[in-house]
């Protein structure tokens, strides 16, 4: 199957709607498909609910999506660390709901979603006031809450190449939430560094099959481009 493959990050956001729950990989900084984003904020969508490890880092990207009061709720494991001061702003303000999940708890959430899990048990946050108003069972002798799937209208991930089929690969921590948002979403956009014929991947090396993926934005210069890749293009 041959996915819908652009230069245009336009393009790539088009079908995003005010109110929809965005799953955006990254952690921190590293791999975060800041090029889609920003073609999200030229886009305009509003009242969005993001998914994300954290709450953006300094003025680009999730922050200044944050900033310009596009999103209405933080789904996150890790809302506040020294850069994160337009979150706190918005906060503060009341601006913007916050839902804190553990990060072991947010991975899994998300990954039940894409694998058609209906709940499940964890122990993690029993007994704290992320476990208030939960479901809790005791399971061989420990306690447990129950948590729900975390799903998406759209995942924007970040892996390092794609072929035609829309198979990608990470590379390094970038790979960090991508492989399971692209999964549990109802479509999946995926910001690459290039795009290679179908063949062009080693098939054991493929991390997100192309049936989870819907299109794909090349940038090849991406803003976080580092040194290794410029060495590894040269």
């Amino acid at each position: 199957m041959r996915q819908s493959i652009t230069e245009d990050p336009a393009a790539a956001v088009a079908d995003i709607k005010d109110g929809m729950t965005l799953l955006i990989g990254g952690f921190g900084t590293a791999g975060q498909p800041v090029e889609l984003i920003d073609a999200l904020i030229d886009h305009g969508a509003g009242d969005l609910t993001v998914v994300n490890n954290n709450a953006g880092n300094g003025d680009e990207g999730l922050a200044r999506l944050i900033e310009l009061g596009r999103v209405r709720k933080m789904i996150c494991s890790f809302p506040r660390q020294s850069d994160s001061w337009h979150f706190d702003a918005a906060y503060r303000a009341g601006e913007i709901e916050l839902e804190v999940v553990p990060q072991g708890n947010l991975a899994e959430r998300i990954r039940a979603a894409g694998a058609g899990i209906g709940a499940f048990y964890t122990p993690t946050g029993y007994g704290t006031l992320l476990a208030e108003g939960k479901e809790t069972r005791r399971i061989d002798g420990t306690d447990h809450v129950l948590e729900y799937p975390i799903r998406g209208d759209v995942a924007l991930v970040k892996a390092h190449r794609a072929d035609r089929a829309g198979n990608l690969v990470y590379r390094k921590t970038a790979r960090n939430f991508g492989p399971i948002m692209a999964t549990a979403a109802r479509s999946t956009v995926a910001q690459v560094h290039a795009v290679v014929d179908v063949g062009g991947i080693d098939p054991e090396a493929v991390v997100t099959p192309g049936i989870f993926v819907d299109r794909v934005l090349v940038t090849h210069d991406p803003h976080q481009r580092t040194a290794d890749m410029r060495q590894e293009d040269a």
